[in-house]
């Protein structure tokens, strides 16, 4: 019976440690890229853009896989003009974190459907910038 018990409390344990999704704690990748030597992560709990009000995180990784010393970043998601419909641009407003290279980011996305992520950034030794093709639901 003791046995048992230390099985299922152990199990128990593991299950409630093996919450986390990856390396960003319990946030999920919605899209990711690459400029200027760096991976840039955006992403989110549910791992989804969604139309309205989305909190989300941006991180920037260099070449060695360690956060990146961030000093400027910008996030702006782009639909382009599409019939009667004009070009619409949804800035995110970012804050910095404790954390060197991860930025929280808020933003209202104004219509469901395809949106470009556009990601500009500067670092002490280099800037860059780069677009994601992402779909808000």
């Amino acid at each position: 019976m003791y046995k048992v018990a230390i099985y299922f409390f152990a199990l128990s344990l593991a299950v409630a440690c093996s919450g986390k999704t990856n390396e960003f704690g319990s946030e999920k990748v919605i899209k990711s890229g690459n400029a200027g030597g760096m991976t840039i992560r955006i992403s989110s709990a549910s791992g989804e853009l969604r139309k309205g009000p989305n909190d989300l995180t941006i991180t920037f990784v260099d070449e060695a896989g360690q956060p990146a010393d961030v000093t400027a970043a910008s996030l702006n998601f782009n639909m382009p003009a599409m019939g009667s419909m004009a070009e619409m641009n949804d800035k995110a407003s970012l804050t910095t974190t404790t954390t060197p290279g991860k930025y929280n980011a808020r933003v209202e996305i104004q219509v469901p459907g395809t949106w470009e992520a556009q990601v500009k950034f500067q670092t002490p030794k280099t800037s860059g910038e780069t677009s994601m093709t992402v779909q808000a639901k």
